[in-house]
This record gives structure tokens, C-alpha cells and sequence, in this order.
């Protein structure tokens, strides 16, 4: 998902899961054991290994409750959409 120029050139939001991590002070440890979901698939949505878009919902709720946020609040442009 990202933004398309007439020339060929794609602009991707970027996913603010880490940002948000960082200012609650959680290493990705600390939020595996919060939210229950596996340190390295919080690595692979943080550094877009995986798809973010692509992610189960039911992993990104898990993940908003243990860092008190809203799963729309890892994708900062879809606010203003």
C-alpha cells in the first residue's frame, strides 16, 4: 500500500509500530511478553520484513492493548484518509 506518481515512483507510509514502542520505553522483548506474540514477528512488522498490511488483525489488537494504543495508530497517514 503506498502512494503512486505518474512516474512510476511509489511513495509506502511508514509503519509506526516501532516509533510507538520506543516511546513507551519497551524493548521488543518486553512487548512480546506484554501482548503475547512472538518477538520476531514483532522485528518482522517492525523492520517490513513482513507486510504490514498483511498482518492478522487479531496480532496487531494484541499488540495496540499492550502498548495502550489503537491498531489505526501504526498507520499514521490512513488517520487523515
Amino acid at each position: 500500500m503506498g502512494f503512486t506518481f505518474g512516474i512510476g515512483l511509489e511513495i509506502k507510509p511508514k509503519f509506526a509500530l516501532k516509533d510507538i514502542r520506543k516511546q513507551k520505553h519497551l524493548s521488543r522483548r518486553e512487548l512480546a511478553e506484554k501482548s503475547g506474540v512472538n518477538e520476531q514477528t514483532i522485528r518482522f512488522l517492525e523492520e517490513e520484513i513482513n507486510d504490514p498490511t498483511n498482518a492478522k488483525l487479531s496480532t496487531l489488537v494484541k499488540i495496540a492493548s499492550a502498548l495502550h494504543c489503537k491498531v489505526r495508530d501504526f498507520y499514521p497517514c490512513e488517520k487523515n484518509i
